[in-house]
């Protein structure tokens, strides 16, 4: 029978999965990690001199440093940035906070704003960073009125009128042909809600449905499409959280943070590059001085989000610059998908 060895790590890739492995425990100990805690949590295979070796081959290319010649070793900002490049594409997400993070995808679409800041909220809370978000600013018009005509047995034409007298059309696919009487019972629903107005108990259940999907539908293309969006408008929360990180338990450090995410001046330049680029961005520690002279000792991960298939701003999260970069990509990235379901 012929067998198969199992294929050796090459010197490079060694080096690169101990000090992802030592990136790992120190994000979540905060503390130097000794050779021989190392190999006790990831490197049975490995003895405890052989790692020093590691450690003294990546400390001489900057990937880690040693505040005593008898201490562990600490990650430096080199290496937390190959850690980002290499799941910058990929992320962990665990399943509780997926479906936490779920409810995101069903909302009111005359309440974009309040709904933004409430999922700014909910995952600030769920990853215990503070978030930031660039928040659209709508012009101050509003639809008085929707017309609804039947084109063809799937197409429906929807005429939007506003209060200042501007006429909009979009085009709707649904899944039947709806009777001259339905169209007029599914607008009387559509006015009566752009009105605030509770539903009458004698209205079909069918209809009911169908009349909230194109309201949703036609409220946010009429947001999206007609409205003037501004990136001045920034939603922060959570600044307090920073508080629990211990490279923030001085007023210096903590002062940085607070430097960057309280001054709307710095924060939004870094969301409309998020924005424009169309990309997942991170700035790790000295990345964030062209942004903010004080914010050396923090880190900032962002990315743009859609309502309506358009991209029409950012969220980012503010940290230290030992940040768990694979976990918060993962959210991160689950956050804006069903934010922009």
């Amino acid at each position: 029978m012929k067998t198969f060895s199992k294929k050796r790590l090459s010197k490079q890739e060694k080096e690169k999965s101990i000090l992802f492995s030592l990136v790992d425990l120190f994000i979540e100990k905060a503390q130097p990690i000794g050779s021989k805690t190392l190999m006790e949590v990831t490197f049975q295979e490995l003895s405890s001199a052989t790692i020093r070796n590691y450690f003294v081959s990546l400390e001489n290319q900057g990937f880690l440093s040693q505040q005593h010649a008898s201490g562990g070793r600490i990650p430096t900002e080199k290496a937390y940035h190959l850690y980002a490049k290499e799941f910058v594409k990929a992320g962990t997400l665990n399943e509780l906070n997926d479906q936490k993070l779920q409810a995101l995808k069903s909302f009111e679409s005359k309440e974009i704003a309040s709904f933004l800041q409430k999922s700014a909220e909910l995952l600030s809370e769920i990853l215990d960073y503070p978030v930031f978000l660039s928040m659209p600013r709508f012009d101050h018009d509003f639809i008085t009125d929707i017309r609804l005509l039947m084109l063809d047995s799937s197409r429906l034409l929807c005429v939007i009128l506003t209060e200042l007298g501007q006429v909009h059309t979009d085009l709707l696919h649904i899944d039947e042909r709806l009777n001259h009487h339905a169209i007029k019972r599914i607008e009387e629903i559509l006015v009566g809600k752009i009105k605030g107005q509770e539903l009458a108990a004698t209205f079909d259940e069918k209809e009911k449905l169908i009349a909230v999907r194109v309201y949703n539908e036609v409220m946010i293309r009429f947001l999206i499409g007609y409205a003037n969006f501004s990136h001045e408008e920034v939603y922060t929360t959570g600044l307090s959280r920073l508080l629990k990180y211990p490279e923030f338990n001085n007023a210096e450090a903590f002062a940085s943070g607070l430097a960057l995410f309280e001054n709307r001046n710095y924060l939004n330049p870094l969301l409309k590059a998020a924005t424009q680029d169309k990309a997942l961005k991170y700035y790790i520690g000295e990345d964030l001085l062209q942004f903010c002279p004080l914010a050396h000792d923090n880190a900032a991960i962002l990315l743009p989000y859609q309502i309506g298939g358009k991209t029409v701003g950012a969220v980012g999260l503010l940290g230290p610059v030992r940040m768990p970069y694979k976990v918060l990509f993962g959210h991160l990235r689950a956050f804006t998908e069903y934010l922009s379901t």
